[in-house]
């Protein structure tokens, strides 16, 4: 059985900054790319960051690029996304997922497996 465990969420004032945790299990951890997508209220899941199988490859939306940094520890079966200078337009649910076949997709309809997500909120 798959899963895919968000942590590191809170409420955080606008600057500051957050790690998010994404433990996997029940998969060939390297086997997979990972992406972190969110969800705000009344909006459609966006894409945020992804990474691919070997770690060597990242891919941020325009709107985190700079500010976010996704990483990988595939001796840990675990993804990070480290968000600094965080502003009120970040607050929502993040989702961590894994890809198959490793490239690191920007769209959600590739992603097999995902997380239950963790509330993050920037207060201004």
């Amino acid at each position: 059985q798959v899963q895919l465990v968000e942590s590191g969420g809170g409420l955080v004032q606008a600057g500051g900054s957050l790690r998010l945790s994404c433990a996997a299990s029940g998969l060939t951890f390297s086997d997979y790319a990972m992406g972190w997508f969110r969800q705000a209220p009344g909006n459609e899941r966006e894409f945020v960051a992804s990474v691919r199988w070997t770690g060597g490859a990242e891919y941020y939306s325009d709107s985190v690029k700079g500010r976010f940094t996704i990483s990988r520890d595939n001796a840990r079966n675990t993804a990070y996304l480290q968000m600094n200078s965080l502003k009120p337009e970040d607050t929502a649910v993040y989702y961590c997922a894994a890809e198959a076949g490793g490239y690191g997709s920007i769209r959600s309809m590739d992603y097999t497996y995902w997380g239950q997500g963790t509330q993050v909120t920037v207060s201004s």
